[in-house]
């Protein structure tokens, strides 16, 4: 009997692009709901989306910059051929199971679409940006010779 199971690896090299490429997908599609959520609205929305984009600079630069730094040194950690899940840790991937789960509570919750815009952009726009760590770690990557 085979007991042969398919696991994708990878270098460290696409781990780090996975990582950045996930950031960023994930940033992009929250500031194109928080949009989509904001056409044709009033000028408060449209200063709240501003805000937002602001608050998540903030947050880009004091909370997830971290986070994507713990990920890139994780990475470095990893053998070349390990399996693409592990490009985040259990912890991780757990926290982004609940903030997926939260993602879908606030699609059918009652809040009133600017506090919407307001979360939209504001974790969006701080993925997004700090997606630059991840990306600049790739770009700059070389492989052990």
């Amino acid at each position: 009997m085979n007991t042969y199971t398919w696991k994708p690896g990878a270098s460290r090299r696409i781990h780090l692009l996975l990582s950045a490429a996930i950031w960023s997908a994930v940033g992009l599609m929250l500031l194109g709901k928080g949009l989509y959520r904001a056409r044709g609205g009033t000028t408060f929305i449209v200063l709240l989306g501003t805000a937002g984009l602001v608050a998540g600079a903030l947050k880009s630069r004091y909370v997830l910059d971290r986070a994507a730094g713990r990920t890139i040194a994780r990475i470095h950690t990893l053998e070349d051929g390990t399996w693409l899940g592990a490009v985040y840790s259990m912890k991780t991937w757990l926290m982004v199971a609940g903030m997926i789960v939260t993602g879908v509570l606030l699609k059918y919750s009652p809040l009133p679409t600017i506090i919407l815009c307001f979360i939209y952009f504001t974790v969006g726009w701080a993925l997004l940006f700090s997606s630059r760590c991840a990306w600049g770690e790739f770009f700059h990557y070389r492989e052990k010779e």
